[in-house]
């Protein structure tokens, strides 16, 4: 599918009387359009949401048999939203499916599928190829897909692109391909998909207007940028931000530390400076699937170039240490107490990567209690978000979320805050717990018995 590719359908007065994409922007202005999200996860279901809210008929794709089953049956689904789990319902008609052959039925197709990493640390986007093979045999004209998975520059066009090609079809006449990433964040009730501004880009400048009429409606903020590259390579720099500055806080947590300084206070003091600082906070990795992930796509596609991102390596080495270091601080505090952390028992409190949500895609409290596992410590885990918690095979068994109320915390040998999450009680923590190793700053570092990590 290439944009010099002329069209072998036949012209009909119909078809002179108005274009694939004036058919598009009348439906999606109309709200008659049907929508395809692929992928039914933590970004797809969001945006099948909101379009729902608008009024659109929803077909939601997913290779997942349980979850359509569960999505059909429940007509929604459960969201987080600031400190609290709520169950929505889609406002207009949603149907989930495993079928691809629906495809045709929608008259827009947003790709939400995963990008992880691959064994040796190279992009994986072979969702994104079985999603466009997929939906390929089914493409019709005054069609849009949608990209926002996040990638490296050039997968809209260089990688997705051949696998929708279709000789019958034109880009950016026909159909028309878009580029546009997401920015959700899970657990946030202040921004929402129509609060967020959104980055849009196209193949084409044609397609760059028929993806200004599928989200124009739905967002606040449209940010149309010169090419799909330049928006593929937005989204890696804005997670790249938060990877570079989370490792630098992170390092200057250890020098802190040995310093006998408490970075919490000294990142708080810097933050009110009103210009030239953006405050981040130490904690024991980063997790989720975009911070720990997303570097990676650009180190990879730079080595094209010949260039080696030193500098966002070296944060990644920084940020993946951190577990390391926070059980050598648990280790520490326990030798402080005269206890071994061999034998000791010792509760891990929260184990998503982010607090007041259930997403544990690459959590570093994951391999917080791995490695206690492994140097013998007696390890349990309490997430009120997470009911069970599969550990890498050969280091534990599944474990089931423990209490946490006043006699759980009493009867461990030390307890450690990884994850910090709003329905933890910290007064009660602190008046029990025999000992606290606390990762996310909810103590004074003066304070008995606590031990900053």
């Amino acid at each position: 599918m290439s944009a010099d590719v002329v069209s072998s359908e036949p012209e009909t007065p119909a078809s002179r009387l108005q274009s694939p994409l004036e058919t598009l922007r009348a439906r999606m202005q109309d709200r008659s359009a049907v929508i395809g999200i692929i992928g039914l996860g933590y970004v797809g279901l969001p945006l099948a949401l909101r379009f729902s809210e608008l009024g659109h008929a929803i077909v939601g794709f997913d290779v997942d048999a349980t979850k359509v089953a569960d999505l059909n049956a429940k007509g929604g689904y459960v969201r987080y939203q600031g400190q609290t789990r709520e169950s929505v319902r889609f406002h207009s008609r949603f149907e989930a499916t495993t079928d691809f052959a629906r495809a045709g039925e929608c008259d827009a197709l947003i790709l939400c599928v995963p990008t992880p990493l691959g064994k040796s640390h190279d992009p994986d986007i072979g969702y994104i190829l079985d999603a466009a093979a997929s939906i390929r045999p089914h493409l019709r004209p005054g069609q849009v897909i949608a990209l926002e998975s996040t990638t490296y520059p050039g997968t809209t066009e260089e990688d997705m692109l051949p696998a929708l090609a279709r000789e019958d079809l034109t880009v950016g006449e026909d159909v028309f391909v878009v580029y546009s990433p997401e920015r959700e964040d899970p657990g946030n009730a202040k921004y929402g998909i129509r609060q967020i501004p959104k980055v849009i880009s196209g193949v084409t400048p044609a397609c760059l207007q028929a993806a200004e009429a599928l989200y124009g409606g739905a967002v606040d903020t449209l940010v149309p940028v010169s090419s799909t590259r330049a928006a593929e390579m937005t989204k890696l720099l804005e997670n790249i931000h938060r990877a570079v500055n989370i490792g630098l806080v992170n390092e200057m947590k250890t020098v802190a530390d040995r310093m006998g300084l408490d970075i919490f206070e000294v990142v708080r003091a810097a933050a009110t400076k009103p210009f030239g600082f953006t405050p981040f906070y130490p904690g024991p990795g980063v997790g989720g699937h975009c911070i720990p992930v997303d570097p990676f796509y650009l180190t990879w596609k730079a080595r094209e170039y010949g260039l080696h991102t030193r500098f966002i390596e070296l944060a990644g080495e920084i940020n993946r240490y951190m577990p390391e270091y926070i059980v050598e601080k648990l280790m520490d505090a326990l030798n402080g107490a005269r206890k071994a952390l061999n034998g000791a028992r010792v509760l891990v409190l929260g184990v998503a990567f982010k607090k007041n949500i259930d997403d544990m895609r690459e959590s570093p409290s994951v391999r917080v209690v791995e490695l206690i596992a492994e140097k013998g410590g007696d390890v349990a885990y309490a997430d009120p978000h997470v009911p069970t918690l599969t550990l890498e095979e050969g280091k534990g068994a599944s474990l089931t979320a423990q209490p946490f109320d006043a006699a759980a915390i009493a009867g461990y040998d030390a307890v450690v805050i990884a994850t910090d999450h709003d329905a933890f009680d910290y007064e009660m923590i602190a008046r029990e717990a025999k000992l606290i190793v606390d990762t996310r700053g909810r103590y004074p570092a003066s304070q008995a018995r606590v031990t900053r990590a």
